[in-house]
């Protein structure tokens, strides 16, 4: 019996898989094709210089992209009945085109901008993927949207047990047998599992646009779900929100910064819940009236979760994060009015709304890159003229002393353009400014950003271009992959490194012949850059240490290093070392 279900599974995983490939072949090709490359990749990272690496990368984050494309495509052929080969062929190409000017243009490195760009892009797709097949359907969309997000649940809970289950067998021939199975299969029987089979079988329980939900039974358990556990639990989170409102009122004491994310996750909860639970307005009372109610009562929490917001802009300018809050806020802002006016909802307009703001948000002059260019140099206009230091268009040396506030606050304007843009992007600056310039250019030196009597400072070297010099060394260890953990080397040797401690051994035998405490290196480079103007990029030279004993030649190359300080520069604490060593046994 057990036999024949198993086999009859099997059968319906063939037949599903089939199904799919022969629906979305584009697709499942592409799936595989990102599945070689990346095992590919894999295979050679070690032999690949870092610059070619990098380019493997990002041709594997376009053929990822190339995903939700194709899917799109097939359904917009779907939706208008397109069949002419050549038609599809033409789109197919015209696709392929814009992934390559995509990466040429877009994608030519893992800055923040590119990396919020693609995630941004692909939320666009995938959105696009769960609307287009019912752009002009009147009714029952969110029946449909439950049927697929059903179906790729069910499908990610049967790929995960697969995956632990084939994981526990390789594990265990691994143990009992000493077949020396490397650890690297399983990254890719994860890659084959997720990457192809999940898709596969997810996209063949995708519905054809003309299937009839009319006669679809709501699924009993999410009725349950939404009905008698999260409404309820809503409930009581709104109460306590207004509770909290009327406190700050009655305080008059407004905190920055919580507010908003308070109100803007639940909300944006909220929207889901209304979307899902909508199919039951006619036939549950709960369901009407939370419907009815909900968004009229929300939207007193959402403007005090406007004004939070109007503080920290107002404080600090916008950001890249603080547009995204303020723009999601807006959206959902945005449907809780629809749902309080309109007299009967298309909620396909959710996804919709959400997909364009989406797309803008990363593409265009109304972007968050524009938008917070534009502030925060707006921001840095109004320090230039509140100190006099603008004239006809250029910054000229204050000849009054600037406020130590003025001073962080140009800082980390500066350093916001540096880390997130491009100095070029900064108004008045003169051609080829450097952080370094600072004091010449302003007539005062980088000033840290202190929170509450702490300073934090970063150290990063600038050596991730040049060769590292391993003469008279043996042996070369990353040490950020042996935290809190010890590796053996030769016959009876071992070296370890304790985290917490921050102290790196060397053992010959069960016997310590090294023994280095790393926080000594940490404070010695705090204290020669702590008054730096910049210290966001320490040349590897100055960031490397060398130590001898009788029994072991070793050097110390840091890469990054994160403490704080007190107001007296003072190391209160190190928060994190990545580190490597090059060692040699005598």
């Amino acid at each position: 019996m057990i036999v024949i279900k198993i086999k009859t599974l099997v059968n319906d995983s063939v037949k599903s898989i089939y199904n799919s490939v022969k629906r979305f072949p584009i697709t499942i090709g592409v799936c595989v094709l990102l599945v070689i490359m990346l095992i590919i990749t894999n295979e050679n990272q070690s032999n690949l210089s870092r610059e070619t690496l990098k380019t493997i990368q990002r041709i594997d984050m376009i053929i990822a992209l190339g995903i939700p494309l194709s899917l799109c495509f097939k359904l917009i052929f779907e939706k208008k009945n397109i069949i002419n080969k050549l038609n599809k062929v033409f789109i197919y190409i015209v696709g392929i085109g814009a992934l390559a000017l995509y990466y040429f243009y877009l994608l030519k490195d893992f800055s923040t901008i590119s990396i919020i760009r693609y995630i941004g892009l692909n939320v666009f797709l995938y959105l696009g993927f769960l609307y287009i097949p019912w752009v002009g359907n009147k009714e029952h969309y969110e029946n449909y949207i439950i049927k697929v997000l059903g179906s790729f649940f069910i499908v990610a809970i049967y790929s995960i047990v697969l995956y632990l289950g084939f994981s526990a067998i390789i594990f265990t021939l691994n143990r009992l047998f000493s077949i020396n199975i490397e650890g690297k299969i399983y990254y890719y029987m994860s890659l084959f599992v997720f990457v192809v089979f999940m898709p596969s079988m997810f996209l063949a329980k995708i519905p054809y646009n003309n299937y009839d939900f009319s006669k679809t039974e709501y699924p009993k358990a999410l009725k349950i779900l939404l009905l008698y556990i999260i409404i309820p639990l809503v409930t009581i989170y709104t109460a306590i929100l207004y509770a909290y409102f009327i406190k700050i009122l009655v305080t008059r004491n407004w905190p920055e910064g919580l507010v908003s994310h308070l109100v803007l996750w639940y909300s944006t909860i909220a929207v889901g819940i209304i979307f899902f639970i909508y199919p039951l307005v006619n036939k549950n009372k709960l369901a009407k009236i939370f419907t009815f109610w909900f968004p009229k009562i929300i939207i007193p929490l959402m403007i005090m979760m406007f004004i939070s917001i109007g503080i920290r802009i107002r404080e600090y300018g916008i950001t890249e994060n603080r547009y995204f809050v303020f723009v999601l806020g807006l959206w959902v802002l945005g449907i809780m009015i629809y749902f309080s006016t309109a007299k009967k909802l298309k909620n396909i307009i959710i996804p919709i709304s959400l997909s364009i703001i989406a797309l803008n948000s990363v593409f265009g002059p109304l972007s968050s890159f524009s938008i917070s260019k534009y502030s925060q140099n707006k921001r840095f206009e109004k320090i230039l003229i509140r100190n006099n230091m603008l004239i006809d268009e250029k910054i000229v040396r204050s000849k009054t002393k600037i406020s130590e506030k003025n001073r962080t606050e140009t800082s980390m304007i500066l350093s916001y353009f540096k880390d997130k843009h491009s100095l070029n992007d900064v108004k008045y600056l003169p051609e080829n400014f450097k952080i370094d310039d600072m004091e010449k250019i302003f007539g005062f030196s980088y000033t840290h950003a202190i929170y509450g009597k702490r300073e934090y400072f970063h150290f990063t070297t600038n050596g991730s271009k040049k060769p590292i010099e391993i003469n008279g060394y043996d042996y070369l260890i990353n040490m950020n992959s042996l935290t809190n953990d010890t590796v053996k080397f030769g016959d009876s040797k071992e070296i370890s490194y304790d985290m917490d401690g921050k102290l790196l051994k060397i053992c010959d035998s069960g016997s310590i012949i090294y023994e280095k405490n790393i926080e000594e290196y940490a404070e010695a480079v705090f204290n020669k850059y702590k008054n730096s103007s910049d210290s966001s990029e320490i040349n590897i030279e100055n960031m490397t240490f060398e130590d001898e004993n009788e029994k072991v030649k070793i050097k110390f190359i840091f890469d990054y290093i994160s403490l704080e300080s007190d107001d007296n520069k003072t190391i209160e604490n190190i928060n994190d070392i990545n580190f490597h060593v090059i060692f040699k046994i005598k």
